[in-house]
């Protein structure tokens, strides 16, 4: 094992989306670092230094990696980003910024990457609140089209961005995230062990992601009671994820449900979560717009059959492997969800179907990909013109 060579060149990584409660860019932040993190040790082609406003939640993960943290206290990450992170950089031992949060500083004094994982805040300005609006909107055109690369996450993300940006499209790359190893088929054994531990014997519907409106949840809760109102034998329905903004009239509806079977379990723990995915009878996704949609991928790891959204980059993300619906009919949601509860070898074909997709999406592919990203920024901008 080789560590990183001294002269090999030093990424910054902004790890501002490791500083809340997890979402999907904090796990793609973290476990796409970790395996970059790896790949440097063993080859030495890149050392890495994560920078904050806050001590990030994986400080202990990163630092075993090998991954040195610097914190500089700010009340807010987007001034830390254009103020103090700029002053960080200009003192000449940083080789190139990383900034997995869509985002760039105006004065950014060093080459740099930037990852796009979607552009819902332009075209679905309505499902985002004010404050993410405004430390993404004023900044995201100055971003790529100052970045050296630009990274997403879909094809259909490239294509949002080369058609919204299109002096950007030549410097897009399409790198597809990863699948966590821990997602995986669990034996029957578990699965009958956990179902009766949550209370739920006969398995049940899982839906995850932040409660707020791109999310769709309202559409899950329509199909499922529309199914449970014609069979009072419809499986439970688990919704996990926090609750986010404009979800006061979800929280009204969730618990009105309740009685029926409806649970919402908020935001849970890693191991929970696999737990939940690999018991599940089915996973329904009916997301109005994804940069890629982990979560689908991560049941299709877990060999649960999955329904979702035919928008953005869903069909992409499940291919023939999972059941595509229209998000905003509630009917051919509870159509395909009442087939599929009813259709064992469907779910079996499926089954097989979606570990084969899910075997597409590895970090380690993810991270070569992206370290041939950084070189291509990096000779980039030694072309430039001084």
């Amino acid at each position: 094992m080789t560590a990183a060579s001294p002269s090999a060149p030093s990424i910054a990584v902004d790890l501002r989306a490791l500083v809340p409660t997890a979402t999907g860019i904090g796990v793609y932040t973290r476990s796409l670092l970790l395996e970059l993190a790896a790949r440097g040790t063993y080859r030495g082609n890149y050392r890495y230094v994560g920078l904050a406003h806050r001590p990030p939640r994986e400080e202990a993960a990163l630092a075993a990696a090998g991954i040195a943290t610097e914190v500089a206290p700010a009340p807010l990450g987007v001034i830390w980003q254009q103020l103090a992170l700029p002053r960080r950089l200009r003192r000449g031992d940083l080789d190139l910024l990383w900034s997995p949060l869509l985002t760039l500083p105006l004065r950014c004094p060093v080459p740099a990457v930037v990852t796009v994982h979607d552009l819902t805040t332009l075209l679905m300005p309505e499902t985002h609140s004010l404050k993410v609006k405004w430390s993404i909107l004023p900044f995201l055109r100055a971003s790529m089209e100052r970045a050296e690369r630009v990274v997403t996450i879909s094809e259909s993300s490239a294509r949002d961005i080369a058609f919204h940006f299109p002096q950007c499209a030549a410097k897009v790359r399409v790198v597809y995230p990863g699948i966590d190893a821990e997602f995986r088929p669990g034996s029957w054994g578990e699965i009958d062990d956990f179902r009766q531990e949550m209370g739920a014997p006969e398995g049940y519907v899982l839906s995850t992601g932040t409660l707020e409106p791109r999310k769709n949840i309202g559409a899950v809760l329509d199909a499922w009671e529309a199914l449970h109102d014609d069979d009072p034998r419809t499986p439970p329905l688990f919704l996990v994820g926090p609750y986010g903004w404009a979800s006061k009239h979800l929280v009204q509806r969730i618990e009105k449900l309740r009685p029926q079977g409806v649970r919402a379990l908020g935001h849970v723990d890693r191991s929970l979560l696999v737990r939940l995915f690999q018991s599940a009878r089915l996973f329904v996704y009916p997301s109005l717009y994804e940069g890629f949609g982990l979560p689908p991928a991560e049941a299709l790891a877990c060999g649960i059959p999955t329904i979702v959204s035919n928008t953005s980059s869903l069909p992409e993300v499940v291919g023939t492997a999972g059941v595509q619906v229209d998000p905003r009919d509630p009917g051919e949601l509870a159509a395909a969800m009442r087939d599929l509860l009813a259709s064992p070898a469907r779910i079996e074909e499926l089954r097989g179907r979606g570990l084969e997709q899910a075997a597409r999406f590895r970090w380690e592919t993810a991270a070569a990909q992206m370290e041939e990203v950084f070189r291509e920024a990096l000779s980039a901008a030694s072309r430039a013109p001084s």
